[in-house]
């Protein structure tokens, strides 16, 4: 085939001699990696240059291989998938990172997108929809499912707790009293309560057992 003006031959899909959508795939689960990287390579576009367990595996393999898209799943040991998203757009503002997770909170998914990633896919999502994203994602296109946009557009505006909330919400789910939740961040347990007040405010809760729930549900906070 040859585009007009140019003289030069393209290869389509599928030939010997077409370019390929390298791939670095990064999950800290193998059963998770060996399953998408079956499905990549029965597609005649696509290839699985790399794998990665954690977040700064990644990061290193995508300097040294260069991919043209990298799978990215969010919760990993070592470093995580927003912090290697960051780092990777660190080294290429041009990289194409999909983010990947079985999570669908509002919170983890703006935290991949506002890190860089161009799209979010969750990991139950059909074979078919993974692989599209894929191709739209090489071809410079954001991709948000409907389901995942529709979480977005739930809980607009966005909830953003600071770095002192949240560290006093995640003491409060491990079942910390004010008392000990004080002692642990070396405040009062006056200060500690201001805090959850402020917390429940901004989550819409009625109390410490609602703000948990919501904040688990929402992804602004994990239990690991």
């Amino acid at each position: 085939m040859t585009p007009a003006g140019t003289g030069e031959p393209v290869a389509e899909v599928g030939t010997p001699n077409a370019k390929l959508i390298r791939i670095l795939l990064t999950d800290d689960h193998p059963v998770v990696r060996t399953g998408l990287a079956a499905v990549i390579v029965q597609q005649p576009d696509m290839t699985v240059v790399g794998e990665a367990e954690n977040g700064r595996r990644a990061v290193e393999l995508f300097g040294e291989l260069h991919p043209d898209v990298v799978l990215m799943d969010l919760r990993m040991p070592v470093m995580g998938g927003v912090e290697a998203i960051r780092a990777i757009r660190a080294q290429d503002p041009a990289a194409r990172i999909l983010a990947l997770t079985s999570y669908e909170g509002d919170a983890d998914i703006f935290r991949a997108l506002e890190a860089g990633a161009q799209g979010y896919l969750l990991k139950d999502m059909l074979i078919t929809e993974s692989v599209s994203a894929i191709r739209a994602v090489h071809g410079g296109t954001q991709v948000i499912p409907p389901q995942v946009a529709a979480r977005l557009a739930e809980f607009m505006p966005r909830v953003d707790l600071t770095e002192r909330e949240a560290e006093v919400l995640r003491l409060v789910a491990r079942g910390l009293s004010n008392k000990e939740v004080a002692r642990a961040i070396g405040r009062t347990d006056e200060t500690v309560k201001i805090h959850l007040k402020n917390i429940y405010a901004k989550l819409g809760a009625d109390d410490r057992t609602g703000a948990v729930t919501i904040a688990l549900a929402r992804g602004i906070l994990h239990l690991d």
